[in-house]
């Protein structure tokens, strides 16, 4: 037998373990043998037929004792359902238990057949998981079943304790600590516990291994025989007492365990060593951890585990020698994410701290050194770039500064200009791609003076290619400029051009018109829904094989391209679209599903893609509306916009198929209703509990109501989250996605210990919003500012480690912070305004805020340099129009980076009037860059300015804006596509403009078989409208027609329908109604101003004209 398996036979022993008192002579927890003859003496028996009447729901199981159970024969017990044990448990828990009720727990379980007993603990784990369980009932039955457990054959082998460990015990877990330190178990055998856990550790849910940890430090840490083991014998306490659950411990974890002292002596120990550098830390703990290993006296850093490479502080690499710092610069490149250049890895502040320190403690600039410095470059100041390092060094270095990942664009800048002003030059593709990852230190206007054979031949070079996808989008646009200037083909340009650039191809260049798309080349490119929708229709009426065709491309699915295929085809796109998990959008789902029920209702619904559920009801499912509404749950939520009526339609739908008529919601339930649970309004989620939260931790936004609910429940204390004033980091990291709906009554509640952790470890990886966190944040500021102080305290000033703490803004006032900023050095003022993005990034409050803006208006007073309007997203509620007009607003590039930060429109405004009025023109670059958000802002000789060859390179939709707006935009936009009028695409060019059409063309678009959506038609221009015939509205809604009657009741289908006749109406053979009747008159009545407020004179003129306008309504009827 493995060594390992005698601990997990141990654990179960210990699941049984010897516990406190629960009354004199008898204990919980308690694995003593149970004389079943005494035990049973007193008990009044139970008959089989009581049994049976309690299995079949007959009677009550309220109705027998814990003592009648127990001492029933064990065959009648095997009568009992799977969810007896959540039935019993209900009727236990509102009783306090007895001195027998230990006993009586061992005798019952021990009768239980353990197939059957694991069966009834998972539906008791599925229904009680999130409801915290009494620790008097759950130390009693947890005796019982440690014991039954031990007799379960094979048990100390993993394949067959997990299923316990998972399935069965989870509710019980919570209270092990305690039932260990009652059972006076000894740190020998406690380490055998940790053993056989750590065994089966990687095979346990993140969920399972906390909860397991939190029993193992409660055991170690509480008044009990744990606080002996404290005191070890061998230094290797880490690896005995915790093991790989160290994954789990904070700072303030190990602080428990130990002092300074001691824990230095842990973290040394070479088995400890060799433990942490096969776990991941949390980050903060790792920190510690490297700490403890750095500090006086210090290792050699050449014995540190690789992985604790990555969390060294930049005092411990400051005095470093030249080949120790290249050393372990070289370390962090094998070993860090960031360093490695990893997708989606970044160094945080501190990495780049400890990248600066090694660079600074190295006097040599040459080549090599820059070269063997790796992605530590990244540590290299602005100021040291321009100051220091000799021209010669950059370029003879280029070709390894070319492949560090991440540069900051100062850093980018800086090295480009340094290079560019000692006469590199950019004469051809291979001096273009020798700039590398720092391609992106180019300016738009040295971009726009390459010639497009330059671009061109350093796009094809596939070191470069992959460089681009960190430019800025206004970069990317001149790249792809360039290169269709010289390609006059779609084809040749989707070839060419990279798939980092493919999304900024204008979609109007992506129309093949007579030449054959090569679908090689589309499928493996990153394509947009508006991109995809340009090439659709040539794709698919060429392509046999729908299968051959990539997600990318089938999002580009369009009506027209639906209805030249055909019904069948389009069943069998539809099935390939399920298979390659297409998203579609709402107007795309509507038509498909018109589409793939045109012969009614598939029988092999499933096969088709979930998100045309939500436009179906449980009725025209095949399959139960369980099964539909579980379809529903997992389908894509954001199709229907939150106010949709359908979201509300489709949940009241699914509680009257799961039977709910109260406001309880079960797990069960939950799982089926998915993301509906996200429309249940607060009486549920007050009812149901804690049990809905994870659920509700899935929804993107909540509503006031909603809000108001989840804090009711939250704060009562009554989950298994505990009151907020017992909250840990752990518990703010699950409940992260509530944090922003807390409130200041909450926040209040939650150790201050316990919001820093979390912030530490957690809050960067919680997808919560800048100004999110900065709620969070405001909870640690001091709740009194003191009177300011004349100058900066020493332990404020404002330095490169201060900046680099990603808790900054948690020391100061904001008095503090002024008088801080007053008195920044030169050398940190460098430093603060070359990494000014990732400090306005930290969840400042916006008094502090403020304060950083004042500093930077007074720092810039002539106005802001490109690189910090880019970054003004925090502060921009502080910024007014009046100071954006003296702006240098010197490109369309600089105005995208603004625009880019989603101003309010007043300043959006303000920018672009000063952008214009500088004497630039609205190109592509800053019509996209303006695009359909505030396009609207626009004036009309600023409308008239645009060059629709600008516009056809461009992506805006006017449909919010004035009809004199969209009138100016659709004559600019007719002329901009004219040269592919003729094209199927062209509908697809031209739609967001539609709004400003006038009849004529709307009525030669209805020969197109365009199938317009019911929601474009009745935005166009009313008086277009009214000016179309029935015929003529058939031909432009195509497929679409009958989603016409559900509007007639509505403007403006209602008043177009008034001036139709109703015969040609029924024609159309879809229920329109409201129309002309043969033989009658329908008088368009004038309006004339109220008696009361007319002129006398004017309302006798109407009288007198009235006579004579019914007469010539009569005579043009009787002559037709």
């Amino acid at each position: 037998m493995s060594p390992l398996l005698p601990g997990l036979g141990f654990l179960l022993l210990l699941l049984g373990c010897q516990g406190a008192a629960a009354a004199a002579g008898t204990e919980l927890c308690s694995s003593s043998p149970v004389n079943e003859s005494a035990v049973c003496a007193s008990v009044q028996s139970a008959s089989q037929e009581q049994l049976l009447a309690v299995a079949r729901g007959r009677r009550s199981p309220c109705s027998l004792t814990f003592g009648q159970l127990a001492c029933a024969q064990g065959a009648w017990l095997q009568d009992l359902q799977d969810d007896f044990l959540s039935s019993l448990f209900s009727c236990l828990a509102s009783t306090p238990s007895t001195a027998l009720d230990p006993e009586y727990s061992i005798l019952f379980f021990s009768k239980y057949d353990a197939g059957k007993l694991l069966a009834s603990l998972s539906l008791f784990s599925q229904q009680f998981w999130q409801v915290p369980l009494s620790q008097e009932w759950s130390l009693v039955l947890l005796g019982g079943l440690g014991e039954r457990m031990l007799r379960v054959p094979a048990v100390a082998s993993p394949a067959v304790l997990l299923p316990w460990l998972r399935r069965g015990l989870p509710p019980f877990l919570a209270h092990l600590g305690t039932c260990l330190r009652a059972g006076r178990v000894s740190c020998q055998m406690f380490q055998l516990l940790v053993a056989a856990l750590d065994g089966v550790y990687s095979q346990l849910s993140v969920e399972e291994q906390r909860n397991l940890y939190s029993g193992i430090k409660q055991f170690l840490t509480q008044p009990g025989p744990g606080q002996s083991c404290l005191s070890p014998n061998s230094t290797a306490w880490f690896r005995n007492f915790l093991g790989s659950f160290l994954e789990h411990a904070t700072v303030e974890d190990l602080q428990l365990f130990g002092d300074e002292a001691t824990l230095q002596k842990f973290a040394r120990d070479p088995v400890n060593m060799e433990l942490v550098g096969n776990l991941t830390l949390l980050r903060e703990t790792a920190l510690y951890y490297t700490q403890l290993l750095t500090s006086a006296p210090a290792l050699p850093l050449a014995s540190l585990p690789d992985r604790l490479v990555c969390y060294l502080s930049p005092g411990a690499v400051a005095n470093l020698s030249r080949e120790e710092a290249l050393g372990v610069a070289q370390r962090l490149g094998r070993s860090c994410p960031w360093s490695r250049g990893m997708p989606g890895a970044s160094p945080t502040p501190q990495e780049l701290q400890v990248a600066s320190s090694l660079v600074r403690s190295l006097d040599d600039s040459s080549p090599a050194v820059l070269a063997a410095l790796g992605q530590a470059a990244l540590g290299l100041s602005v100021s040291r770039i321009q100051e220091d390092i000799p021209e010669e060094h950059l370029e003879a270095a280029l070709p390894a500064l070319a492949r560090v990942q991440g540069w900051r664009a100062e850093q980018a800048r800086a090295v480009v200009n340094k290079l560019l002003s000692s006469g590199y030059q950019i004469l051809d593709g291979q001096s273009l791609a020798q700039l590398g990852t720092l391609v992106g230190g180019l300016n738009s206007s040295t971009l726009w003076s390459l010639s497009p054979e330059v671009v061109l031949e350093a796009i094809q070079l596939p070191g470069f290619a992959q460089h681009v996808d960190t430019l800025p989008s206004a970069l990317k646009r001149i790249l792809v400029e360039k290169v269709s200037s010289r390609v006059g083909h779609p084809a040749e340009l989707v070839r060419l051009i990279p798939s980092a650039l493919a999304s900024s191809i204008p979609k109007s260049l992506l129309v093949f018109g007579e030449e054959k798309p090569n679908l090689q080349d589309l499928n493996s490119k990153p394509w947009s829904r508006e991109q995809a929708a340009m090439f659709f229709s040539d794709v698919v009426k060429a392509e046999p094989d729908f299968n051959r065709l990539s997600q990318s491309v089938l999002q580009g699915f369009t009506c027209a391209a639906a209805s030249a295929v055909g019904a069948e085809r389009v069943q069998e796109l539809a099935r390939v679209m399920r298979k390659k998990k297409v998203r579609l959008g709402q107007d795309q789902l509507s038509c498909l599903l018109r589409m793939v029920t045109l012969q009614g209702i598939p029988q092999d619904w499933d096969t088709y893609p979930q998100d045309l559920l939500l436009f179906l009801s449980p009725s025209d499912y095949a399959g139960n509306c369980s099964q539909f509404f579980t379809n529903v749950g997992k389908a894509n939520e954001d199709v229907l916009p939150r106010e949709a009526p359908q979201r509300q339609q489709l949940l009241l739908e699914a509680l009257e198929c799961l039977g709910i008529s109260g406001t309880q919601i079960s797990k069960g339930s939950a799982e089926i209703l998915g993301w509906l649970v996200c429309e249940l309004g607060q009486e549920y989620i007050r009812s149901s509990g804690g049990s809905l939260l994870k659920d509700l931790s899935q929804c993107g936004s909540f509503l006031p109501e909603q809000e108001e609910a989840i804090r009711d429940v939250l704060s009562s204390g009554n989950t298994t989250f505990g009151p907020p004033a017992a909250w840990s980091a752990f518990t703010l990291s699950e409940l992260s996605r509530f944090l922003p709906v807390l409130g200041p009554s909450i926040l209040q509640q939650i150790p201050k210990k316990a919001l820093t952790t979390w912030l530490r470890n957690f809050a960067w990886d919680s997808h919560l919003s800048r100004e999110e966190l900065a709620t969070v944040v405001g909870e640690l500021l001091p709740r009194r500012h003191k009177r300011a102080e004349a100058g900066c305290p020493a332990e404020l000033e404002i330095t490169e480690t201060m900046m680099n703490d990603e808790l900054m803004n948690v020391y100061y006032t904001p008095e503090q912070l002024r008088a801080c900023l007053r008195n920044i050095s030169a050398e940190n003022q460098l430093y603060l305004e070359s990494h000014l993005s990732e400090v306005l990034n930290y969840p400042f409050s916006n008094p502090q805020l403020a304060v950083l803006k004042d500093y930077l208006h007074e720092r810039y007073p002539d106005g802001y340099p490109d690189s910090v309007l880019s970054e003004m997203g925090p502060l921009l509620p502080w910024l007014s129009p009046e100071e954006i007009s003296s702006w240098r607003m010197s490109s369309a590039a600089t105005l995208a980076a603004f625009l880019g930060t989603r101003p309010p429109d007043s300043l959006a405004s303000a920018a672009i009037k000063r952008y214009l009025e500088l004497g630039n023109a609205l190109n592509a670059t800053a019509l996209d860059a303006i695009g359909t958000t505030y396009v609207c802002l626009l004036n009309a000789t600023q409308l008239k300015a645009i060059d629709p060859p600008s516009l056809k390179l461009a992506s805006l939709d006017p449909s919010a804006c004035s009809q004199e707006t969209k009138n100016l935009l659709y004559q600019k936009a007719k002329e901009a596509f004219s040269d592919q009028h003729r094209l199927p695409a062209y509908y697809e060019l031209i739609l967001p403009y539609l709004g400003g059409a006038p009849a004529a063309d709307l009525k030669v678009l209805s020969k197109d078989d365009v199938n317009m959506n019911v929601s474009t038609f009745v935005t166009l221009r009313r008086d277009s409208l009214m000016l179309l015939t029935p015929g003529e509205v058939q031909g432009l809604l195509g497929v679409h027609l009958p989603e016409l009657a559900r509007w007639q009741s509505r403007a403006p289908v209602r008043n177009w329908l008034a001036r139709q006749k109703q015969s040609e109406l029924d024609k159309l053979q879809v229920g329109l109604t409201g129309g002309m009747q043969e033989g009658y008159i329908n008088l368009v009545t004038p309006k004339f101003p109220a008696m009361s407020s007319a002129p006398l004179g004017t309302v006798a003129t109407a009288f007198h004209l009235l006579p004579a306008l019914l007469l010539s309504f009569l005579t043009m009827s009787i002559l037709s």
